[in-house]
């Protein structure tokens, strides 16, 4: 399975989605109906009442819409590091990769605002790479600031993302206050609006546009299971993290901030469960997309072959007796 994931071929796409269907039958045999959260945004709040009544009568459309936006999530992450040349070669062990760690907690399979989150993430993440080689990048960070300001509307903790976004501005291009007040001013712009419609409304409260950020720390159930998938999350993107040091000598300057790119994007994330905490994994699910990325490079750099076989087939039967043994979806 590595072996074939680790060529481009068009035939790969369809493995990809036969492969994604097959890891995650579970949530379409058990669908999870998603309820609304304090730290949910009105638009994904406005976007549940729109599509609760066509989901009590048919609840399968909740895992239809969380599957789509795994798998092209997967596809958009596998492109965006194939064309920006992140790897040595092209392959779809990133998408692979994705797929087979968003399995391994049944929180990162549901319909919910952090996965939707994720695709915004994707985009911001492609536009701010593509900012290194603009010599007029205006527009693009504008964008980049309208972007994360809509995706406050989807879920307020996805503001903590102001920070990755302005730490990139710096590690992509030279300072200049003009380009930051340009991106805070494209994150202000869907809340101005907002502000605007709610006053013509007669609604208006300050409330209702300033996001309600709050830090706590989740109460987490420890289990065996839990161990399992912090275990196999984390030994693959440690090696993975070595594989691209090892190799940082060989790669472009632009690819090198590309990877300090997706580290940043990390640890930003790695902060959202403790913004506006549910108590849920669901949060960590915006972690898994640079994951995702050190996890495939495990596979292809490592020196070992059984390495990438032993780790593949061990999550791969983890993830199986998860489902469908254990505490199950």
């Amino acid at each position: 399975m590595i072996g074939i994931f680790k060529q481009k071929t068009p035939a790969n796409l369809l493995l990809l989605l036969v492969f994604g269907v097959l890891i995650k039958l579970p949530m379409f045999l058990y669908p999870h109906t998603p309820v609304d959260k304090p730290a949910d945004g009105i638009l994904f709040t406005h976007l549940l009442k729109f599509l609760s009544a066509t989901g009590k009568s048919s609840p399968f459309i909740y895992p239809l819409l969380a599957f789509g936006l795994l798998f092209l999530q997967a596809v958009v992450l596998t492109r965006f590091i194939n064309n920006q040349r992140m790897m040595n070669r092209a392959n779809y062990l990133p998408g692979m990769s994705y797929l087979l760690i968003t399995s391994l907690l049944p929180e990162w399979n549901y319909f919910s605002a952090p996965l939707l989150i994720n695709t915004v993430l994707l985009f911001i993440l492609a536009a701010l790479f593509k900012t290194y080689n603009q010599q007029s990048a205006k527009a693009t960070i504008f964008n980049i600031g309208v972007a994360l300001g809509i995706a406050g509307f989807l879920f307020v903790s996805a503001m903590t993302f102001v920070v990755w976004v302005l730490l990139a501005l710096a590690l992509m291009r030279p300072f200049r206050l003009n380009e930051w007040l340009l991106c805070i001013l494209g994150i202000t712009t869907p809340f101005y609006f907002y502000g605007i419609y709610i006053f013509i409304n007669d609604q208006w409260s300050w409330n209702a546009i300033l996001p309600q950020l709050t830090i706590g720390i989740p109460a987490i159930k420890q289990s065996a299971w839990l161990a399992g998938s912090v275990f196999l999350l984390m030994v693959p993107f440690l090696a993975g993290g070595y594989y691209v040091q090892e190799n940082l000598r060989k790669m472009l300057i632009h690819v090198r901030k590309g990877w300090s790119l997706l580290l940043l994007y990390l640890l930003t994330s790695m902060l959202l469960p403790f913004v506006n905490n549910n108590d849920s994994f669901e949060n960590w699910v915006m972690a898994m997309i640079p994951m995702a990325a050190f996890h495939a490079c495990t596979y292809l750099y490592a020196n070992l072959r059984i390495l990438p076989l032993l780790l593949f087939w061990l999550t791969t039967a983890f993830v199986i007796a998860y489902q469908y043994y254990g505490p199950g979806w």
